[in-house]
């Protein structure tokens, strides 16, 4: 019993450290994304609204500084997130088995891929198109005049739910893989997963048929992706 109570102790102290490492290395690292904050939301509103001759408004005094402050504080995550990542990992590796690691880290490998590759998206391809979805609602008695705080947040949210519903793949092969579900299954059950796709799309994305429709079909897109992934490596297996 002693025992057990010494080594719950010295895990709740690891713990403790490794809290405290990721709080330092955000804190040390949040000065220089303050810094940069102003350069980085230059660049990303250039980027949404290229080629439209369109420009953002702000209606408070602090309002571009918050969504300064916001932008920095998202930085600040992003830069310090392998770091936190690997202390992290550092420590759980202990306490795992030698496939559980291996599994764990190909499964955060892929997690991080698709999350970046489903906020690049977003950026690249669906917040211009819903900026010019937006300005052509204009005309002689309409004038597009845009607030920076709803473009902001609603981009900061779209790249969010892209980064999460991009997930679909590894979640659909893993499910299958720990024999949870069963491929014939799944794939039997499509218009079952289109509706559960689209209240999810609905959810994570403002109250528009727009962003759910744009969200909807690259992440169904993955998930038939997902599907013929685990396809090929179960007629592999039976050869």
């Amino acid at each position: 019993m002693e025992e057990q109570d010494t080594s719950l102790i010295y895990h709740l102290e690891e713990l403790r450290k490794t809290l405290l490492s990721c709080i330092f290395s955000l804190l040390i690292v949040l000065p220089f994304c303050l810094y940069i904050s102003p350069f980085c939301l230059n660049k990303f509103i250039s980027f949404i609204i290229k080629g439209n001759n369109i420009s953002l408004n702000f209606f408070a005094p602090v309002e571009v500084f918050i969504i300064q402050i916001k932008i920095a504080l998202l930085t600040d995550c992003i830069i310090c997130f392998p770091y936190i990542a690997k202390k992290l990992w550092d420590f759980i590796l202990p306490a795992l088995y030698e496939n559980e690691k291996r599994f764990i880290k190909s499964a955060s490998f892929i997690s991080s891929f698709l999350f970046i590759l489903g906020v690049a998206f977003c950026i690249i391809y669906i917040l211009p198109l819903i900026i010019n979805f937006g300005i052509g609602f204009q005309s002689s008695n309409i004038k597009a005049v845009f607030g920076i705080s709803n473009v902001i947040n609603l981009s900061l949210w779209l790249c969010l739910a892209f980064g999460l519903m991009f997930q679909i793949p590894l979640i659909t092969c893993a499910l299958i893989k720990g024999d949870i579900i069963s491929y014939e299954m799944i794939s039997n059950k499509r218009p079952y997963v289109v509706i559960i796709l689209l209240i999810v799309a609905a959810i994570l994305t403002p109250p528009d048929i727009i962003s759910q429709i744009l969200l909807f079909v690259p992440t169904y897109t993955l998930f038939e992706l997902g599907l013929l992934f685990c396809r090929n490596k179960k007629e592999d297996k039976n050869q």
